[in-house]
């Protein structure tokens, strides 16, 4: 199979985005990624995700590694990273978004199912399990144009 190269493009401009506009960002999409550690290594694995009242949730199985250290951290909590962006391939404008906070497993039965209903996996796999990510930190940009 053969790739083709896309054509050239200037220079873009990387403009901040303040936490309001990246988490409206966020929302707009339905794909991200979720950063956390395994192993004492930065493991990253594709989600599907909703926001809720400024919350990230995303659905997790049993067995994956994601479920298991939120269960192992209970009270406290595992810090995650949460990734999502738009970026055209072509011209490479766009947005970036990293949201930087704690996930918890959603023990709730009300809103787990609320979640479980909301929130439908890409895979074919059974996915019993909701985390919520709260962040606490939110940053963002915009690749824009330079004129």
């Amino acid at each position: 199979m053969r790739y083709a190269h896309p054509a050239p493009v200037g220079p873009r401009r990387s403009i901040d985005l303040d936490r309001n506009e990246a988490m409206r960002l966020l929302g707009s999409v339905s794909l991200g990624r979720v950063v956390f550690t395994r192993h004492a290594l930065p493991s990253i694995r594709p989600v599907n995700h909703v926001l809720d009242h400024g919350d990230i949730i995303i659905r997790t199985h049993e067995g994956a590694a994601l479920t298991t250290h939120t269960r192992e951290a209970a009270g406290s909590g595992v810090v995650v990273a949460y990734e999502a962006d738009a970026i055209d391939p072509d011209t490479h404008l766009g947005w970036s978004v990293v949201a930087t906070g704690f996930a918890h497993l959603v023990t709730d039965p009300q809103e787990l199912a609320r979640f479980l209903t909301l929130l439908h996996p890409w895979v074919q796999q059974t996915m019993d399990y909701a985390v919520r990510i709260r962040p606490d930190l939110v940053t963002g940009i915009r690749l824009t144009d330079m004129d």
